[in-house]
């Protein structure tokens, strides 16, 4: 593992805490670092095609969250987590120009991790949410590859097989409008892309995760009630959704983890907890570990 910022100040956190580094984590200071020629050379490689210059790439590169994006940009580690003093807007910009897109993807987005485990819950076990926090309103091409994404994600994060849910305010036709169309045909984009992948929509939330309602609602769906990963048509509803599931319903949400980046890179909320920080490190070991 590798901190990433002013060493002395790390240092005097660990010592204020009574511990001390362990060995296997390092300490980088973007402001002496032996590397920061080398990841400055590579900044400037990745984006002096918009005009920035060597300076100007040296500058940038002595920024704690540019660092340590350039570290994994540059092989030196596998994996980024910030945010935690930064924005989000600044973790993903940075996240898209210095580790880039994964080879073939054409859309950077992110999802919740949501894990179901108090003894209410009728459902326990992990689930994903998406869009929820980047993408704020896809067309129906980009909710198909959301879903492709997502589904890749669910199961490299927990080996199970995913049960993808093109979620709508309508079910089957029970209302016709034009974002109920974008639903359908997002579906339609996803099955012709993997026709292996279990999927069905235009689905409500009860329809796609309570097996009585869907027998009710939608009989003839595959997924019968037995959705695992959610997509929801635009951010707004995703984001609503994520935050009354943890907020009301006490599930633990994990996120926003970015996907469809060539290496991972992940998005911390301004005042999270160490629980939280401790989450996203282990979503992104795994994330690394599977090329997720």
């Amino acid at each position: 593992m590798a901190l990433i910022g002013p060493a002395e100040e790390i240092r005097a956190r660990f010592a204020a805490l009574g511990v001390a580094p362990d060995a296997g984590v390092e300490i980088h200071d973007p402001a002496n670092s032996p590397l920061i020629g080398e990841l400055a050379e590579a900044f400037y490689q990745r984006r002096r095609h918009k005009g920035v210059t060597p300076d100007q790439a040296l500058a940038a590169a002595r920024s704690p969250h540019v660092f340590a994006a350039l570290l994994v940009h540059a092989g030196h580690a596998d994996g980024t987590v910030g945010g935690a003093v930064a924005t989000t807007a600044e973790i993903v910009r940075t996240a898209i120009q210095v580790i880039g897109p994964a080879p073939g993807a054409s859309l950077v987005s992110s999802f919740f991790l949501m894990l179901f485990c108090q003894s209410h819950h009728i459902k326990k076990g992990a689930h994903v949410f998406a869009d929820s926090g980047l993408v704020v309103d896809p067309n129906a091409e980009e909710m198909a590859q959301i879903a492709l994404t997502s589904a890749q994600s669910f199961a490299a994060l927990t080996g199970d097989l995913p049960r993808v849910a093109m979620l709508s305010f309508s079910t089957k036709g029970s209302a016709t409008h034009t974002s109920v169309s974008k639903v359908v045909t997002a579906t339609e984009i996803a099955r012709a892309a993997d026709p292996a992948l279990l999927i069905d929509g235009e689905l409500q939330f009860d329809a796609a995760f309570i097996p009585d309602v869907a027998a009710s609602k939608a009989r003839d769906s595959a997924l019968g009630g037995n959705a695992n990963v959610f997509i929801f048509p635009n951010l707004e509803s995703g984001n609503i959704a994520y935050k009354i599931a943890q907020r009301v319903g006490g599930a633990v949400a994990i996120g926003p983890v970015l996907q469809g980046l060539a290496k991972p890179a992940n998005d911390l909320s301004r005042g999270c907890s160490s629980e939280d920080i401790l989450h996203m490190i282990a979503v992104t070991a795994a994330q690394a570990e599977h090329g997720a």
